[in-house]
């Protein structure tokens, strides 16, 4: 089973007042395991940012056509690509995948309405899996974001200082293992995915582990449970098979 799992940068909050996406990131899961493969897009939003929105998103000085001038207090990503002219390398990097996104609604929304004005075929809503969703019904009444999601679970985030959307999507790929049941033994982001194993219905499932896990047992332990089977007489289950 192939995801994506996917987060955008936007202007704002609505296409229809003029925003538009200034990054996209993912992550490429196949059978729940990284395998390594990335999309990361800066784009021209055809439309100039305010300096703070600008450095909220995380985009570096180097991306910028030039630096504005303090009295200006906006930037621009007039050097980058704009949205119609990566659109298609992008739907072809995610397909029919499920796309897993934090507050899914949001980011489809944005998605949707840059396919739109290209003329192509909108992303069916149920092609999105919705992380934000998922965790308020699993823990219902707590912090949900996905800096709430990363305490939970343990999840060092602290490169998160600001939002970029390939660095969260990385994030949010561990987030969403947890989710729906902990991260699997092949979750490497950073340098690449080892081979998932599958069984032969094509599902993930773990592989040996390379060595035993040492024993916590203390000999005196143990020849405390082995006096204690001995007494329980030649009838004992444990007596019979060990």
């Amino acid at each position: 089973m192939r995801e994506i799992v996917l987060d955008t940068e936007t202007t704002g909050l609505e296409p229809e007042t003029g925003d538009r996406i200034v990054e996209i990131g993912a992550v490429e899961l196949f059978n729940h395991v990284p395998t390594g493969r990335t999309y990361h897009q800066y784009i021209n939003p055809e439309r100039t940012m305010p300096q703070e929105a600008f450095d909220v998103h995380g985009l570096g000085a180097d991306l910028l056509e030039s630096p504005p001038a303090p009295e200006e207090g906006n930037i621009t990503l007039s050097d980058k690509p704009r949205f119609a002219e990566i659109g298609d390398t992008f739907l072809a990097f995610i397909g029919d995948a499920k796309l897993v996104i934090h507050n899914a609604a949001f980011d489809m929304k944005f998605l949707n309405a840059e396919l739109g004005w290209m003329s192509r075929a909108l992303l069916p809503s149920d092609q999105a899996i919705d992380t934000l969703a998922i965790a308020r019904r699993k823990f219902p009444g707590s912090p949900a974001s996905l800096d709430a999601l990363c305490r939970r679970f343990g999840i060092d985030n602290s490169a998160r200082t600001r939002h970029g959307a390939l660095l969260d999507s990385e994030i949010l790929a561990e987030v969403y293992l947890e989710l729906i049941g902990g991260r699997q033994p092949g979750l490497v982001l950073s340098a690449g995915a080892r081979n998932p194993v599958q069984n032969t219905d094509g599902t993930w499932r773990p592989a040996p582990r390379p060595a035993p896990l040492p024993p916590r047992l203390t000999e005196e332990e143990a020849e405390a449970h082995r006096a204690f089977v001995a007494a329980l007489g030649p009838d004992a289950v444990w007596s019979k098979f060990g």
